[in-house]
């Protein structure tokens, strides 16, 4: 299993569109990818789910992902929320 923790970066107003991007990118891939918020985790290719986390701009995510292509997927989703924590 491979994780990453990133700062996510949006503006309030196009929260929704981020949101269903995460879901996007996530969905290309066969991993099971997770996104964990202050110690509660969701499926990243669900709607619901991810939105049930309550993300705000500024917000650091834990990304997780497990399966063949799950690196690939945890490099893509962290350039496109933001800075990865060291």
């Amino acid at each position: 299993m491979l994780k990453e923790t990133v700062i996510f970066h949006c503006k309030e107003e196009t929260l929704m569109k981020a949101v269903a991007m995460l879901i996007q990118i996530s969905s290309n891939y066969n991993a099971s990818i997770y996104i964990a918020k202050d110690g509660r985790r969701a499926n990243a290719k669900s709607l619901l789910g991810v939105l049930s986390l309550g993300i705000v701009d500024g917000d650091p995510l834990e990304v997780t992902a497990d399966g063949e292509d799950g690196g690939q997927a945890i490099i893509e989703l962290s350039h496109y929320m933001g800075p990865s924590l060291p």
